[in-house]
């Protein structure tokens, strides 16, 4: 295998060497069961969203997060300095201190709905 090399996403990855790359395209043309997925494929695919049942079946199993949210609802990524003591009393119940903070800012600022 050759090295690890960054993908589009930022995760690394092991791609094949042209000597596997070759033998994993000779597999591929003998099966008659497999095909190469092209851009004319990808053009036609749609999103998983559109099968609500397949999503359903998914979620249920772990498969799937949550549906994309339209991008005036998304949550924005910001830099903030807090207090040591702050960070702490927000990071002392675990996992999900950083949403916890967003709901304890919205009651302070009346927000709430």
């Amino acid at each position: 295998m050759a090295d690890l090399k960054d993908s589009p996403t930022g995760q690394k990855v092991r791609l094949p060497t042209p000597e596997e790359d070759a033998e994993i395209n000779k597999g591929i043309a003998q099966d008659p069961d497999a095909r190469e997925l092209d851009d004319v494929w990808f053009a036609a695919a749609k999103p998983v969203w559109e099968f609500p049942d397949l999503v359903k079946t998914l979620q249920k199993h772990g498969y799937l997060g949550r549906p994309p949210m339209p991008p005036e609802q998304r949550k924005q990524r910001v830099t903030l300095h807090l207090d040591p003591d702050i960070l702490a009393a927000l990071k002392a119940d675990g996992k999900g201190w950083q949403t916890r903070a967003n709901a304890a800012l919205r009651r302070a600022l009346g927000l709430d709905a």
